[in-house]
C-alpha cells in the first residue's frame, strides 16, 4: 500500500469520520485515527484533527497514547514558513501481527501479516479435497511454527481469522469427491477447536465475503465508499462494502452474488455460480479431453490454456455483467470490484470482456457502471481471514451507530 498520498484532498469517505471529545468514546477516536491513517498514509496532528473534528489536545492524547502501545511511528518532521515544524505519523508495521486461515476446495493456506497487511510469512497446504482432521493439523503444527519464529514478538499476535466456504459439505459432488467423505464438515466447529489452542481471538468468516473484506483493509479499492466485490475461486461468491464498511447482514449472507439469478447465452436461467466460477472452467477442459490441472498452478499453468480460455471468460463475463446490473439497481454502488484465484492477466481479460459485456444488456435506470480489478488474487481469501481481527479490533465501522 502506497503509504505517501495527497493529504490535501479529503476523500468524501474521511469526510463522514468524526470523532467526538466526550472522554467516554476514546476507545473509539482511537480506532477513528487508526482508520484514516491507515487510509491515507502518514498524517500530522492538525491534519487528523481537521479531518476528525477532534480538539487538537484530544488528537494529542490519543496519538500519544497509540504511540506508547506501538502501533504509530513518527515520520521526519516537515517545516514549514511558520511555527512549529509538523510531525506526521504512520502505522508501525510491526505493532500487531494477524493470522489468516484459508480453507478451500482445493488447498489451505496460513498466513501471517503485519499492521499494514504485508505477508510475513505463509504456507499452502494442498489436498484433493478438505478434511477437517487434516486441516485441523495443518492449522496447529503451522500456528506453533510460526508463533516460535516470532519468538517474543509472537505476544503481538490479535487474532486468527478463519475465511472459508459455509456448508462445505453441499459441494461434494463439484470438487470430486463422495457426500460422505464431507458429511462430518456439518458438525466440525473449527473454530471453537482452534479457539482452544490460541491465546488470542478466532474469528469466522465466509471466504468471499473475507476477501471483500481484505481489498477494503489492505487492496487499492479501500478508498472506495461503496463497492460490490466479486471473488472468482473454485466457485465464484462475494461482498459488499458499504458506507466504508463491510456489510455482512444478519446472518453473515449478505452479498452471496453467487447465487444471483442469471440468463446464459441459451436463455435458461442459471444461479452466476454456474456460470462464473473455476470450476466451470475445469469440466470444460474435462469435457474437451485437457488435462486440467494447470488451473491450480498460479505460476504459468494458467498460460497453458490460452488457447481454450476464450468461451469461459466470454461465460464469466456475460454473467457478471448481469449481476453487476442486478447490484447495482440495488445498491447503487460507486464500483464493482473483480478479483479471483488466476494470475493477473487473466484478471484483465475477465474485467475488460465484462465491461463489454455490460453494454449488451439495458441499463436505464441505472447509472454507468464502473467495473476495475481486485488488487489482492490468489491470496486475498488468506488475507481476508487475517482482516477479520483487524477490523474488530482497530478500524472503525461506518455501520454500526455510535449511540448503540
Amino acid at each position: 500500500m502506497d503509504q505517501q498520498r495527497d493529504h490535501e484532498n479529503i476523500t468524501e469517505l474521511d469526510q463522514q469520520l468524526k470523532g467526538s471529545n466526550q472522554s467516554n468514546m476514546r476507545a473509539y477516536n482511537e480506532r477513528l485515527v487508526l482508520s484514516l491513517v491507515r487510509r491515507n498514509g502518514q498524517l500530522p496532528k492538525m491534519k487528523l484533527a481537521q479531518m476528525t473534528g477532534l480538539s487538537a489536545q484530544t488528537v494529542s492524547v490519543i496519538m500519544r497514547s497509540l504511540e506508547a502501545d506501538g502501533l504509530l511511528i513518527k515520520g521526519e518532521p516537515v517545516r514549514g514558513k511558520v511555527g512549529q515544524p509538523s510531525v506526521p505519523l504512520s502505522l508501525n508495521p510491526n505493532g500487531v501481527f494477524f493470522l489468516g486461515l484459508k480453507i478451500g476446495r482445493r488447498s489451505s493456506e496460513l498466513i501471517l501479516v503485519d499492521f499494514l497487511g504485508q505477508v510475513k510469512q505463509k504456507v499452502i497446504h494442498p489436498y484433493p479435497f478438505p478434511e477437517p482432521d487434516d486441516i485441523e493439523k495443518f492449522a496447529l503444527k503451522s500456528i506453533k511454527k510460526f508463533e516460535t519464529d516470532l519468538g517474543e514478538t509472537a505476544s503481538k499476535i490479535a487474532g486468527l481469522g478463519i475465511a472459508m466456504p459455509f456448508e462445505l459439505w453441499n459441494w461434494a459432488e463439484a470438487i470430486g469427491t463422495s457426500t460422505d467423505k464431507m458429511e462430518n464438515w456439518k458438525t466440525y466447529d473449527i473454530q471453537k477447536i482452534l479457539s482452544h489452542s490460541c491465546s488470542y481471538p478466532v474469528y469466522l468468516q465466509n471466504d468471499a465475503t473475507a476477501a471483500c473484506g481484505a481489498e477494503l483493509a489492505f487492496g487499492t479499492n479501500q478508498t472506495k465508499r461503496d463497492f460490490a466485490y466479486f471473488y472468482i475461486g473454485t466457485f465464484i461468491g462475494g461482498g459488499l462494502v458499504i458506507n466504508g464498511s463491510l456489510f455482512i447482514g444478519k446472518n453473515g449472507n449478505a452479498g452471496a452474488l453467487g447465487s444471483m439469478l442469471i440468463n446464459d447465452k441459451a436463455g435458461d436461467t442459471k444461479q452466476l455460480i454456474d456460470e462464473a466460477s473455476i470450476v466451470t472452467f475445469e469440466k470444460q477442459l474435462q469435457e474437451a479431453g485437457i488435462d486440467p490441472s494447470p488451473l491450480w498452478n498460479m505460476e504459468n499453468g494458467w498460460q497453458a490454456l490460452n488457447q481454450t480460455i476464450n468461451p469461459w471468460i466470454e461465460r464469466v463475463a456475460n454473467g457478471l455483467a448481469q449481476a453487476i446490473i442486478s447490484t447495482t439497481a440495488l445498491i447503487d454502488q460507486e464500483a464493482t470490484v473483480i478479483d479471483g484465484a488466476f494470475p493477473e492477466h487473466v484478471r484483465s481479460r475477465i474485467v475488460t470482456a465484462t465491461q463489454e459485456a455490460i453494454k449488451n444488456y439495458n441499463q436505464q435506470g441505472i447509472e454507468q457502471q464502473i467495473i476495475c480489478e481486485g488488487s489482492l488474487g490468489t491470496v486475498a481469501r488468506a488475507l481476508g481471514g487475517a482482516s477479520l481481527p483487524l477490523f474488530d479490533r482497530y478500524l472503525v465501522d461506518q455501520n454500526t451507530s455510535l449511540n448503540q
